[in-house]
């Protein structure tokens, strides 16, 4: 099926639902958005792995890691409430 038949039988689907049912739609595909960002940040991380390693760099452990992705997470956080302040 060619993408533009896809999304208008897709679209024409979406007119049958409820506006709850289209909500719950709306969140898969952010989910399913949100998978794909993940998996591309993967895939560059483990492109990058054998440089990394060639050069010498000592891979951080499970806590480091932990820790950074904390500290991003807060940093986020921040941004996002000084935004909305």
């Amino acid at each position: 099926m060619a993408a533009n038949s896809m999304e208008q039988a897709l679209l024409s689907r979406l007119r049958t639902l409820s506006p709850q049912q289209v909500a719950e739609v709306a969140d898969f595909a952010a989910f399913l958005e949100t998978q794909s960002r993940k998996r591309r940040a993967l895939d560059r991380l483990l492109a990058i792995a054998p440089a990394l390693d060639a050069a010498g760099v000592v891979p951080m452990s499970e806590e480091e890691i932990v820790a950074e992705v904390k500290a991003v997470q807060a940093e986020r956080r921040a941004r996002e409430h000084a935004n909305r302040s």
